[in-house]
């Protein structure tokens, strides 16, 4: 009996958030597709029913981080914050240096985990990440305001100090030294965006919004 549309799109999806966390967790040439079928309780067989190879997966794996259902970090921080765009702004900043999102291997955001491995990957992986950078500089924007024509500079400056802040903490072995990092990045980020301090360190990951 053949699998109903619904079924086989619950197993795409199964695929892929198993996909994603592997992926963050290891790089892409760790992680094999038998670890990542294995993870998501499949056998080998069944994965090319639903991608061509590993680098299809790791693309939509990649998007598939900008989905609010995904993100649950995001989440977190509207919920804490409200829609105000300076507020979230503010949260998306002090939620992704907290510590908690350092020591969540799991929620640790692609744009931070990945970047040497998508800089050698496809053209499509490169869109789907491109796209997620776009979608977290796009928030700060937001907050800077249409009015302010030095918003984006500033937009983009902000997330370079929060994907690299947290990756230079992540990569240090003395824990000093990266709450350092991690607390000099926001410093600048907050001022630079001239975003209030909101700190209360409660989502772990939260890298974007949800496109729109």
């Amino acid at each position: 009996m053949p699998y109903t549309p619904a079924h086989k799109a619950e197993t795409r999806a199964r695929i892929v958030a198993n996909a994603l966390r592997l992926f963050v967790r290891h790089g892409f040439e760790a992680v094999t597709i038998d670890a990542i079928m294995a993870e998501a309780g499949l056998t080998r067989g069944g994965f090319y029913n639903h991608f061509a190879n590993k680098q299809e997966l790791y693309a939509e794996a990649v998007r598939s981080f900008g989905t609010a259902t995904r993100n649950e970090g995001r989440i977190e921080v509207e919920r804490r914050h409200g829609a105000d765009p300076v507020a979230f702004a503010a949260g998306i900043v002090d939620a992704y240096l907290s510590r908690r999102h350092l020591e969540n291997p799991q929620a640790h955001c692609p744009l931070m985990a990945l970047p040497s491995d998508t800089a050698r990957s496809s053209e499509a992986v490169r869109r789907a990440y491109r796209g997620l950078l776009e979608t977290m500089i796009g928030m700060f924007e937001r907050a800077a305001g249409p009015e302010d024509t030095g918003g984006r500079g500033r937009a983009l400056a902000i997330v370079t100090l929060c994907v690299g802040g947290m990756a230079l903490a992540r990569a240090v072995d003395d824990p000093g030294l990266a709450t350092e990092l991690r607390e000099a990045a926001r410093a600048a980020a907050l001022g630079l965006g001239n975003l209030p301090d909101v700190r209360d360190g409660a989502a772990a990951g939260a890298c974007l919004a949800a496109p729109a």
